[in-house]
């Protein structure tokens, strides 16, 4: 007796697992040129994707200069998205730009270039401080993805990436309170918004970083970065990697999941050397 044959999807008509060709993605908080949110636009921009790119400041006119030199579809906003102000000029500027990105990258958070310093602080810190680190570090990548989930709802595909951290979902670490439970929170964006759009051929995932040599990374940091298995800390490119494929058409039955980038800090017990 032969055995049943299983039933296959329908094929999709996709040039290549990696090819974003056609497609928009709005990357935010991708100012700096050392972060984590300029190497992805370089990442989605190289395999084929127009990119949308936000910061706070003037400085993401820079940066789009640099992508379109490399050949790149580029343009920037300026703006906040920790504000329904901000909120409302992000609709706007893609409403002028005549854009509906299919790939969102939730990047913006920790800190801005004209902020004096990153609001950190354990059990005691005011209610202010607690609720600048929620509104930086999560309630950004609420605004971003409310604004955008209707272009992908009308495409009936899309690709959420947000940028987390170990900090919080998986690890915890000495006087930052607000930043952990805000990207744990992230965390818990990620794995309800997957459940509610999933049937509508949107994927929503996290990428989780731990030390990453960015320009922000301060010495302290570094040297934790030794301490890992891989033996130093992570580039942006690497993350940056991480995410390009997880807004490929290849990644598309993976939903809900935080993908750790740590060079395998996370799963060390071990830090002594024998």
């Amino acid at each position: 007796m032969s055995s049943p044959r299983l039933s296959q999807p329908d094929a999709v008509a996709i040039p290549s697992r990696f090819d974003l060709r056609g497609t928009t993605a709005l990357i935010t908080g991708a100012g700096s040129a050392t972060g984590i949110g300029f190497a992805s636009a370089v990442a989605l921009g190289e395999m084929g994707a127009r990119v949308i790119v936000t910061g706070t400041t003037a400085r993401i006119h820079d940066r789009v200069a640099e992508l379109e030199a490399s050949g790149i579809d580029a343009t920037g906003l300026v703006l906040r998205l920790d504000t329904e102000a901000g909120s409302e000029a992000l609709a706007r500027g893609l409403e002028n730009l005549a854009a509906q990105p299919t790939i969102l990258v939730n990047n913006a958070g920790m800190v801005t270039v004209d902020d004096t310093e990153i609001a950190q602080g354990g059990i005691e810190m005011s209610t202010t401080e607690w609720d600048r680190a929620l509104a930086i570090n999560l309630t950004t990548a609420f605004h971003a993805t409310r604004a955008v989930i209707p272009f992908m709802r009308s495409a009936s595909w899309g690709r959420v990436i947000n940028i987390t951290s170990v900090t919080g979902p998986v690890m915890g670490v000495r006087g930052d309170l607000g930043y952990a439970a805000a990207k744990a929170g992230m965390a818990g964006l990620t794995r309800a918004l997957a459940v509610d759009e999933a049937v509508l051929g949107i994927t929503v995932n996290a990428v989780a970083p731990g030390w990453i040599a960015t320009g922000s990374q301060l010495p302290y940091e570094a040297a934790e970065g030794h301490l890992v298995p891989v033996g130093r800390s992570g580039t942006p490119s690497e993350i940056a990697s991480t995410v390009a494929w997880l807004a490929s058409p290849g990644a598309s039955y993976i939903t809900g999941q935080i993908i750790v980038v740590d060079g395998g800090n996370s799963v060390g017990e071990e830090r002594i050397t024998r």
